[in-house]
């Protein structure tokens, strides 16, 4: 595969999973209805972990989920741990427009992180996208100046910059470990971790919540496997941009499932965020 063939495939590889995590993330805001965020953090591990191992058990390719750097795979788990913690305490103090708003700047600390970390070189084509992208979400969902500045919207500006170092520390894992292991060791020490912490507030599991609980867990395990894939073939800076698109599959999941018309505010905000990654589209094919 060329180079230019793997940042594209990371692309839509991205595409997909937005739209998959957008899935468990409306589930999850369920879920804190009966379970404290930290409850909701460990079953959105541990749901996930039989669908990872059972792939590979029935393939014969358990050797994939061998590890090889494990004090970065125990960093990356500890930052994932605070990133779900930070994220599902704020969708449960605030609204999902306003967590989302604030979390939304992920991509932009996604670039940075790279810029850091990894020496990434990043374009002014590449800002202008992420600013326009940013923009388009602020007007689908007009947050409110209160949801920024409250202790919701500190957690979830905790969560993003968290979820920043965590996604550039797959390009670095990358390097020695597989796709399969990096999703594995994920998610069974975030289970673990998030287990941990939970359990002293645990509240049992209603019975009715156990279909949810395996949606999570399906969508949680695709989506990982998506969104890791994404970030171990292109550029962290490349794929970041094209989270924004989880607002459009926000806006198309209340327009299936609830029948929630998009209004004009909406349908603006989604041009915007699909015209920026059009063109970051069209920028990566002319000059890869």
């Amino acid at each position: 595969m060329t180079e230019a063939a793997r940042r594209l495939r990371g692309v839509l590889l991205m595409l997909v999973a937005v739209g998959v995590f957008a899935i468990m993330d409306a589930v999850m805001k369920q879920l804190t209805v009966h379970y404290p965020a930290m409850q909701v953090a460990s079953i959105r591990g541990a749901s996930s972990l039989p669908f990872v191992f059972l792939s590979y058990l029935l393939t014969g390719q358990l050797s994939l989920l061998r590890p090889v750097r494990m004090d970065l795979h125990l960093i990356r788990a500890a930052l994932a741990v605070l990133m779900l913690w930070g994220f599902i305490w704020a969708l449960a103090h605030a609204s999902m427009a306003d967590t989302y708003a604030v979390f939304m700047c992920s991509p932009l600390l996604v670039v940075l992180a790279a810029a850091v970390m990894l020496r990434e070189k990043v374009d002014r084509h590449l800002w202008f996208a992420i600013l326009a992208g940013l923009a388009g979400v602020y007007v689908m969902l007009k947050p409110s100046l209160a949801g920024f500045a409250s202790l919701a919207g500190l957690a979830t500006l905790l969560s993003a910059m968290a979820y920043a170092v965590a996604a550039v520390m797959v390009r670095i894992l990358a390097r020695t470990d597989t796709t399969a292991s990096m999703v594995f060791w994920f998610l069974l020490l975030l289970s673990i971790g998030a287990t941990a912490l939970a359990a002293p507030a645990w509240v049992p599991i209603i019975a009715a919540d156990w279909p949810w609980i395996l949606v999570v867990g399906l969508n949680g395990w695709v989506g990982q496997y998506l969104i890791t894939e994404a970030f171990r073939l292109a550029p962290a800076s490349l794929v970041a941009p094209f989270e924004y698109t989880g607002m459009v599959w926000a806006v198309g999941i209340d327009w299936v499932v609830w029948q929630v018309l998009p209004g004009a505010r909406m349908l603006i905000g989604c041009a915007i965020v699909v015209g920026a990654g059009l063109y970051l589209l069209r920028r990566e094919q002319q000059h890869p």
